[in-house]
């Protein structure tokens, strides 16, 4: 079954709702956004999150000291590169990584497949931040053999009504939302359930 990651949470009936409704992985913002955390509210927050769902950090070319030190200090599970980070940014890293690519064609796609971590993350690309656009991509492009054998995070414009047909579409390993389950530009926690029931039941 197809894993839900909630991101940019940064209030506790957030973090609830999207536990309680069976969120694989929780996404916590490192980054310049409206959605930004800094360590110690992230480490308040991963108080409310069972052992076995995923703490993921997002970063955005951050310095690799902070990255060790946000992910010793949550503490994290995987960091998110968001940025320019380069295979052997990632190797410095030497911890659990996810790499966000930014989609627009098919070299996007056989560039993303270059970097060596541990999940892909593909996304629309960004307006005014690195991803969290709130825009879709071709999904089409991800019919590409070599994807089949990674795990990919399939990110950018979903919300509980699109989200069956990214999942029929792309067959993601995993999808990632944040904007799709706002209102009013604030963490919605109807949406959330909602978003998270259309993926386990496979429908909008």
């Amino acid at each position: 079954m197809t894993k839900v990651k909630i991101c940019g949470l940064m209030k506790e009936e957030n973090v609830k709702a999207a536990v309680d409704s069976g969120a694989d992985a929780i996404g916590f913002v490192f980054a310049k956004s409206k959605r930004e955390v800094s360590i110690e509210r992230a480490r308040q927050l991963a108080q409310h999150i069972p052992k076995g769902i995923m703490k993921i950090g997002v970063f955005v070319d951050a310095p690799i000291d902070f990255v060790l030190q946000v992910y010793e200090e949550v503490p994290l599970d995987f960091v998110q590169l968001h940025g320019h980070e380069t295979n052997e940014d990632i190797k410095k890293i030497g911890i659990p990584t996810i790499k966000a690519c930014s989609i627009k064609n098919q070299e996007d796609i056989v560039r993303a497949l270059s970097y060596e971590t541990d999940f892909l993350l593909l996304d629309a690309p960004g307006i005014q931040f690195a991803g969290g656009s709130g825009q879709t991509f071709d999904w089409g492009l991800l019919d590409h053999p070599k994807l089949k054998e990674r795990k990919v995070i399939l990110a950018g414009g979903l919300n509980p009504s699109n989200v069956a047909n990214a999942l029929e579409t792309a067959e993601p390993y995993m999808v990632d939302v944040s904007s799709g389950v706002e209102k009013n530009g604030q963490k919605n926690n109807h949406l959330i359930t909602s978003f998270i029931d259309a993926v386990k039941k496979g429908v909008s």
